[in-house]
Formats: structure tokens, C-alpha cells, sequence
């Protein structure tokens, strides 16, 4: 499997297992089994997704080497500041029964639509994760669904800066703001992370895709997922079924050329969440 290399040298796969949505304890150990029997190493949840206690169970009753493992979470909006963000980092790892995550991020920045404050709430939250680095309990630290003004505001205050990025990304994701956080990530050497880089059910019927996918012998899937790789993303596709879960690793045997790269850099937006995280107010 290929890596990317964070700022601080630590690796992590270039495609991981997204478990998004996948709570059920029994269908978690057959996805986690599966997967790795296939190859997938980089494990990626969170803790509103539920299902770190069966995540940690599924490794556990797995056997699996936790020196072979990568796992990340995130924390999620109700555990932000300095304290919390720390006592939400150690339930997090009880439930995935480590000492230890090679990465952690936080889930959302703080709302303007709901906190006047939101620079020095999200600058405590910060403050607790490069807490929870520099104690050794986090390999990494980054953050999710961050605007480039979110990313300007921290910068400011940060002793270490965010090592991770993730958002959704996938083909049709080509607005300015979504632009300046990928031109900001490459500026300060900051790891994208896809997360849905299939979109939904919509974007995967969609006809410009489906001729690239034609031409190369491939899923509609596996190309955008070797788009956003070709973009320098990691991506964490989340699937339970073994097909598709070999699918989504077998993207390195082609490489989509510079016009169809810039075909897919054209799309308009075809099918995802697409969530504005200064306008997310359901999820306080």
C-alpha cells in the first residue's frame, strides 16, 4: 500500500476503511476481518459514529497487531475546549481499547451562526489536542470540514499546525473555497484526507465518469477514487461488502491522464453532502 508522509514523517495509507454509518457490532468485525485480509491497514472513525466500542471488540477478538494498525478518530463538537477535548480523546481510546491513536481530529469547526467566539473556542479545542500530541496519546493531530478562514485563525495561534485535513472531496467538488483549502494544505505541507470520495449513489451514475471509467476498464468508483488520489488525497471509502471493498484498493494499476483530469476538475457538483460548515447548526 502506498503512503503519504505527515509533516512529523509518520505514514498512512493512501486508501483506508471508512466506517462511517457501520454500527452494528457483527457487520464491524466482518468489514474490519475482511478488510484487512485484503490489504487495508488505516482504519478511520469517530465518535459519532458509534462504533468505536465495536471497532476496538473487532480487533480485539481479530488478534490484530496494533503496531500494524492505523487507527484515527475524531472528536466530536460536544467535547470541544481544552478539558473536554482530552477527556473525549481517552474515552475514545478505552472504547478502542489502545493507548494510543496514530491520528485524531476534530470532527467541525465552531459554527459563527452559533457562537460569536467561535475563533477562541476553536483555538482551545486546539490547544487540547496539541496537549493530547505532545503527551504521546495521539500520534497526529488534524481537522475535519475546516474553511481556509478557520485554517488562517488557527494558524495564528498554533504551536504545531494541523498535520491532517478531511473533507468531503470527489469529483464536482471544484468551488474557490474548496480551491483555497487544498492550495492552503499544500502551502503548509498539511495531508488531505478524502472523506465520502464516492459522493453518494447519485455520483456514481453519473455519464461524463462513467466514459472515463469505460476507457480505463474500471468502476465509475475506482475513478473517483484514483482522481482524488491523482489530487494528492488519501481517500477512506467506506463499503461492508468484500467486492467492493477489493475495488476500492485496486486503483493503483492505471492513472487518469491530464484531460481527463481536467474533465473531472469541470464537473459541476453531482452528487455528496456538501455540507458548509460555517451553515452546519444541527450538529451542536
Amino acid at each position: 500500500m502506498e503512503c503519504k508522509t505527515l509533516s512529523n514523517g509518520m505514514h498512512i495509507p493512501i486508501v483506508g476503511l471508512g466506517t462511517w454509518q457501520i454500527i452494528d457490532r457483527d457487520t464491524v468485525l466482518d468489514v474490519i476481518k475482511n478488510a484487512v485480509q485484503l490489504g487495508y491497514s488505516f482504519i478511520d472513525t469517530a465518535a459519532s459514529y458509534s462504533n468505536e466500542l465495536s471497532i476496538g471488540r473487532a480487533i480485539h477478538v481479530l488478534g490484530l497487531e496494533r503496531n500494524k494498525l492505523v487507527l484515527s478518530s475524531k472528536v466530536w463538537n460536544t467535547s470541544r475546549g481544552y478539558e473536554k477535548v482530552q477527556q473525549a480523546c481517552k474515552a475514545s481510546l478505552k472504547k478502542l481499547k489502545t493507548d494510543y491513536l496514530d491520528s485524531y481530529l476534530v470532527h467541525w469547526p465552531v459554527s459563527p451562526k452559533l457562537h460569536e467566539n467561535w475563533e477562541e473556542l476553536n483555538a482551545e479545542t486546539w490547544r487540547g489536542m496539541e496537549a493530547l500530541y505532545k503527551a504521546g496519546l495521539v500520534r497526529s493531530i488534524g481537522v475535519c470540514n475546516f474553511k481556509k478562514r478557520h485554517l488562517d485563525s488557527l494558524s495564528k495561534i498554533a504551536s504545531q499546525l494541523p498535520m491532517i485535513m478531511q473533507s468531503e472531496y470527489h469529483p464536482g467538488m471544484n468551488a474557490d473555497e474548496v480551491k483555497s483549502v487544498i492550495d492552503w494544505c499544500m502551502k503548509y505541507n498539511v495531508v488531505m484526507q478524502a472523506s465520502s470520495p464516492l459522493g453518494n449513489g447519485q455520483i456514481l451514475q453519473n455519464e461524463t465518469i462513467a466514459k472515463i471509467a469505460a476507457v480505463h476498464n474500471k468502476s465509475t468508483a475506482q475513478v473517483c477514487l484514483r482522481y482524488s488520489v491523482q489530487k494528492g488525497f488519501i481517500v477512506v471509502p467506506k463499503s461492508v461488502t468484500p467486492a467492493r471493498l477489493k475495488e476500492n484498493l485496486a486503483i493503483f494499476d492505471f492513472s487518469l491522464t491530464d484531460d481527463e483530469m481536467k474533465t473531472l476538475d469541470c464537473l459541476p457538483f453531482c452528487g455528496g453532502l456538501n455540507l458548509d460548515s460555517d451553515e452546519v447548526t444541527q450538529f451542536e
